[in-house]
């Protein structure tokens, strides 16, 4: 089912002044410029005694105390034919007992809708209980800004976890710059800011900042704390300025007045950007942790800024592993140390906002409205999807013969810095410049590439991709950086544990099947200078990466025991992790299924052959005997974990979105399971995941342009993206190298030679007089 063509929100709408009416106006606009003959129209909701002038996109207002206003919106919306309604809610700006006035508007529509949560309580009143659990199941989907939303709609609310998706608070945006500019412009100088931007009202801890101002300014004297916004209109009406003129009088009290700056307004979005680009340090000293989103948090973090944030819901999830600071409710003495902290450390700071700025751009609006429309698309289906792929000549079948390896995508992705992440459609997109997982993807291609039959990469493109890797390696911490901008710019010290990982991987392969012996030499160094980092690392597909490098170094430095000792510590690991997961009916080392699901499997797999550890392999083919059963549709077709059930726990994934890299795994690690145990079904299976790319798919859609290689970002529900960026084009590429490699020994009638159980002692180990013990650090 596509997404709606007519389609209305029903929320507040700028020029009112809150954050709903600048969430529902900025979702509208994003979603309205996303496709060619998208019709939005906006309902607006104006609270009693109001009057807005509302922009064009508003279609109708609802006096949110009339309830003839709600009847006649549902009224209007049905008689206007609207595909779809996307509801956003906030029980304050409904009229009723806890805004139960909504309930009766959404029981009179006859399509679906979609509710945006914009509060979920893990408390809630009785009545309150009773209004969400209403809207809730009026909705055929409910968005939530954070995972604690999702949390608390299955614990407290019951909401069937099918029902809900996760979507983070979309933001505008703006290139990483520094403040200094703007702060010239804003007539700031060069000083210190602090900034706290949104409507005024008691609930935001401003007393705490203010506190802690005499503390920062021992350290800066020159800082200046700017706090940004209107004070909230239904605090105007009910006491006028009192509580704006309070704060004003404490910070004359503890004596900051002269570094305590009160601005007054309600900006627009290009001045609003203009303060926060100029801040160095943005707090949001909230009082409250059920605190399930805030906008200014998301657009602050979003333009790269260093948060010092109290632990409400959404920033302890935004700001968490050194994306932010985060301090105890009320304690303005920590607030101090921590914001000074950050003044006088501009490599720290530095660092945190690369970190913010470089995890946030998958949130921009124009992601965000893709991901809106998605669920909007899903929300009309009545039914599962049920699609039967068509046996057509657009949908290689199995036995197809493999495609030629075509690799004119794969260089006009590439430049003299390396592989570019993504593009528009199949034009580079330099906007998001390029990272290390990619980029070593992309070297593991080169290697698979120096197979016989095969055409070599161009050397110099080879070695691009190598120096790439090794540029990324940071010998001051030990780790490997990930994402870097188009003007060359490292947008962090320190990437991901995964893209260490994956680096690992690549350099441990190309220490093994390089074509150049000197790169060979330069792939087992930098192998060995960066594995101990992993030894302390925490992510279970760090630790696959690592394995499956590892089984390559293992073979290009065959005398190196520290390599062996961890090869062993980290299948041990991955063993701890399944035995205290897995269950009759869940057989997985993790509670939910994420990406590159497969590697897990397959780097015990092949851990285990090259040990000589049976209990791996067994545990290797379990877990993706499993893992096959979830990723086959009810027509027998290859259907990889959805991107949609990522963070879902011990559920049947979701069919959408679907991935190349996951079918490139999938190949992958059913050929290792062939391999191991001889058994066809395997090779049937890694087959079957292949065809997944040539249309034998959920969509009958073909992903690959056989010409020059490109293959499309995905399969959403309604069709395939039309985006072919580099992590497409690598994933598809390695999965047929390794197709090509199974064909060409089909050809001369090779068979893999099973692992052979009496090869292996009970404990699963190499003999003992074979390896030294085992030291853990």
């Amino acid at each position: 089912m596509s997404p709606p063509s007519r389609l209305a929100f029903i929320g507040n709408s700028l020029p009112r002044r809150c954050g709903i009416a600048t969430f529902t106006t900025d979702l509208q606009q994003a979603i309205s410029k996303s496709r060619v003959g998208l019709e939005t129209a906006i309902v607006a909701m104006t609270d009693h005694g109001q009057t807005y002038d509302y922009p064009p996109a508003v279609c109708l207002q609802i006096n949110d105390e009339k309830l003839e206003d709600y009847a006649r919106a549902a009224e209007f919306l049905n008689a206007e034919q609207f595909e779809l309604v996307c509801l956003q809610h906030e029980f304050g700006i409904f009229g009723g007992d806890a805004g139960n006035h909504i309930t009766g508007l959404l029981s009179r529509l006859t399509m679906p809708i979609v509710t945006t949560l914009h509060t979920v309580l893990s408390d809630p009143q009785p009545v309150q209980r009773r209004v969400l659990n209403a809207v809730v199941d009026a909705s055929s989907r409910v968005i939530v800004m954070a995972e604690k939303g999702r949390e608390v709609l299955r614990t407290v609310y019951d909401v069937p976890a099918r029902k809900i998706e996760v979507i983070p608070h979309g933001i505008p945006y703006s290139a990483f710059v520094e403040p200094d500019a703007a702060k010239s412009k804003l007539g700031f100088g060069r000083k210190p800011i602090i900034l706290t931007f949104g409507l005024l009202s008691p609930n935001k801890g401003i007393e705490v900042m203010i506190d802690a101002m005499p503390s920062i300014l021992r350290s800066r004297p020159d800082a200046v704390y700017v706090v940004l916004g209107a004070t909230h209109p239904n605090l105007v009406r009910q006491e006028g300025e009192a509580y704006r003129e309070s704060l004003m009088t404490r910070a004359r009290a503890v004596g900051v007045e002269q570094h305590v700056v009160f601005l007054n307004r309600f900006v627009d979005q290009p001045t609003l950007l203009d303060f926060i680009t100029m801040c160095d340090v943005y707090a949001t000293p909230y009082l409250s942790e059920a605190q399930m989103t805030s906008g200014t948090l998301a657009f602050s973090f979003g333009l790269g800024k260093a948060v010092v944030s109290t632990p409400y819901w959404h920033a302890r999830e935004l700001l968490a592993d050194g994306r932010g600071v985060l301090v105890p409710f009320g304690d303005a003495e920590a607030l101090g140390k921590e914001i000074a902290a950050l003044l006088t450390d501009d490599v720290r700071r530095q660092a945190m906002r690369k970190r913010a700025y470089a995890s946030s751009r998958s949130t921009t609006w124009e992601r965000t409205a893709e991901r809106y429309l998605a669920a909007f698309a899903r929300s009309r289906r009545v039914h599962p999807l049920k699609v039967v792929a068509r046996r057509d000549k657009s949908c290689a079948l199995p036995d197809s013969p493999a495609p030629q390896m075509q690799l004119g995508h794969l260089l006009s992705m590439c430049d003299d810095t390396g592989l570019f992440q993504h593009a528009v459609r199949s034009v580079p997109d330099r906007s998001h410049g390029y990272c290390l997982d990619d980029n070593s993807r992309a070297l593991l291609v080169a290697c698979a590439l120096n197979a016989a039959d095969e055409q070599r990469l161009p050397e110099a493109l080879t070695a691009r991709l190598a120096a790439f890797v090794q540029h990324a390696w940071n010998p001051a911490t030990k780790r490997f950086r990930n994402f870097m901008s188009f003007d060359r710019r490292w947008l962090e010290d320190i990437g991901s544990e995964d893209s260490h990982g994956r680096a690992l991987w690549a350099v441990g392969e190309c220490a093994r099947s390089d074509a150049a012996p000197s790169r060979r030499r330069w792939a087992a160094s930098l192998f060995a200078e960066a594995l101990p980092a992993v030894e302390h690392f925490r992510s279970p597909r760090a630790w696959a990466f690592t394995l499956l490098g590892l089984d390559a170094y293992c073979v290009a430095v065959a005398g190196d025991c520290r390599a062996g000792e961890l090869r062993q510590l980290l299948g041990d690991k991955l063993m701890s992790l399944i035995g205290s997961v897995e269950t009759k009916q869940w057989v997985w080392f993790e509670e939910g299924l994420a990406y590159d699901n497969a590697r897990l499997s397959q780097a015990l797999i092949v851990a285990g052959i090259s040990l000589g550890a049976a209990h791996y392999v067994a545990a290797g083919l379990r877990s993706l005997r499993w893992l096959m059963t979830l990723q086959t549709s009810g027509t027998g077709l290859f259907r990889p974990v959805g991107s949609d059930s990522f963070g879902a726990k011990r559920t049947r994934p979701r069919e959408f979105d679907q991935q190349p890299l996951e079918a490139a795994a999938t190949i992958s690690a059913c050929l290792a399971a062939w391999r191991a145990d001889g058994d066809l079904k395997w090779k049937a299976d890694a087959e079957r995941a292949f065809a997944w790319f040539l249309g034998s798919n959920d969509l009958s859609a073909s992903l690959i342009d056989l010409e020059t290689g490109s293959c499309r970002d995905g399969l959403h529900p309604d069709r395939a993206n039309e985006n072919r960026g580099g992590e497409s084009a690598v994933s598809y590429l390695l999965g047929l190298a390794e197709i090509r490699q199974l064909a060409r020994a089909d050809s001369n009638r090779l068979k893999p030679a099973p692992l052979r159980a009496e090869a292996l002692n009970p404990a699963g180990l190499a003999p003992k007089s074979s390896r030294e013990p085992l030291v853990t650090h």
